[in-house]
């Protein structure tokens, strides 16, 4: 067993015109770095700017609430306990008015399974 904090902050995301966004990478899947899983941590007032999906990303709330937009750019809320994906090549932005934990995997062809 080994024990890990992925809360830590460990890069500002500086691209795109974010601001108040920092990421901290928690996984990799593969030598190939074929799927990761980075922790998001959005501050109050701020935001991912928008950018293309590298890949399919899934964004998980874990924490707090803020807002997720697609190539529309309409914010939608979002919530701990809901999640987004996105898919390779969409346009999409992230932020939060109060503060936003969020988990990232990213990889090709990922599939979200339904509730049961």
């Amino acid at each position: 067993m080994q024990f890990f904090t992925f809360d830590r902050a460990e890069r500002l995301i500086a691209r795109y015109a974010s601001t108040g966004a920092h990421a901290t990478r928690v996984a990799i899947g593969s030598e190939d770095g074929a799927v990761h899983l980075t922790c998001l941590t959005i501050e109050p007032g701020g935001a991912i700017g928008t950018h293309p999906a590298p890949c399919d990303q899934l964004f998980l709330a874990i924490a707090g609430e803020g807002w997720v937009s697609g190539p529309d750019g309409v914010p939608h809320p979002i919530t701990a306990g809901t999640g987004v994906l996105w898919s390779t090549g969409e346009q999409h932005t992230s932020g939060s008015d109060t503060g936003l934990t969020a988990l990232a995997l990213e990889g090709a062809g990922l599939t979200v399974y339904e509730p049961s």
